[in-house]
């Protein structure tokens, strides 16, 4: 019998989470529990065998690791629905944008193995970048969490100071590259192709140039350079973006998003 896992909120980034973790056979559907005041809108995930809840507290008591998945204005009230079961033995995982290990700390007053969980919409496919942090955490509870979010996508240790960061490149990159997606799908229409093929041969591409990059470990200049020839369209193309901003606009956004996060 595998660990019980309680998702407490169960919106999109909690529904994606229990089912990543059914599809990747990490536990059973019947070891995972997800609470809602809605009960009505997990219907589908109750049919495939996942417990639901409207009681947290209930939901906490019977589980061994607990994944808060809710809105950051819900944190007080719904950590104050279960904090008493938060027994010796159990491992808290925050997925709450913005909420600091301190701040939990003040909360549940307990010095549990807590974590902090930083994924991306692609949760839902199981291909998600996750940022980890942890504290009064065994090495042992590290690895269960890693392998955890491991079977929804890739996973990184990160400090905590750095989860404001991860937050923009990982969680609003997804957008930022989605952007680009579209931008090269109206390029592609421009140049003959209808939307769907357009569409279809963007995503791919970028698909296939990212995963070039995490299966051989290269640099990206590297990849850069074998479809750059002297004279040719790839690098002429490059060129025209480049004194168009292209780079230092990505970078910039990137930047305007980080001054954001932080100052709010």
């Amino acid at each position: 019998m595998g660990k019980k896992i309680a998702i407490i909120g169960g919106g999109n980034l909690g529904i994606a989470i229990a089912e990543g973790l059914l599809k990747s056979k990490f536990c059973r559907a019947g070891e995972i529990t997800i609470t809602r005041r809605k009960l009505a809108l997990l219907n589908e995930l109750s049919k495939k065998g996942i417990h639901i809840s409207g009681d947290n507290q209930t939901a906490v008591k019977n589980s061994d690791i607990i994944i808060l998945a809710v809105k950051p204005y819900q944190v007080t009230e719904a950590v104050a629905s279960f904090k008493k079961e938060l027994l010796p033995g159990k491992i808290l995982v925050s997925v709450v944008t913005g909420v600091l290990i301190g701040e939990m700390e003040a909360l549940i007053k307990k010095k549990i193995p807590f974590f902090r969980a930083m994924p991306n919409t692609a949760i839902a496919i199981q291909e998600s970048m996750t940022c980890l942090c942890s504290a009064y955490a065994a090495p042992e509870d590290e690895k269960y969490i890693y392998e955890l979010f491991s079977k929804l996508g890739r996973v990184v240790y990160i400090q905590e100071k750095l989860m404001e960061a991860a937050t923009i490149l990982g969680a609003c990159g997804t957008a930022y590259a989605m952007r680009y997606v579209r931008a090269s799908i109206q390029g592609g229409i421009e140049i003959g192709f209808d939307a769907a093929t357009a569409s279809l041969i963007a995503a791919q591409t970028v698909k296939g140039a990212a995963d070039l990059l995490l299966e051989k470990g290269s640099h990206p200049e590297q990849e850069i350079d074998k479809v750059t020839t002297p004279k040719g369209c790839t690098i002429a193309g490059l060129n025209e973006m480049e004194h168009r901003g292209f780079s230092s606009s990505l970078i910039r956004g990137i930047v305007a998003s980080y001054n954001k996060i932080a100052r709010d």
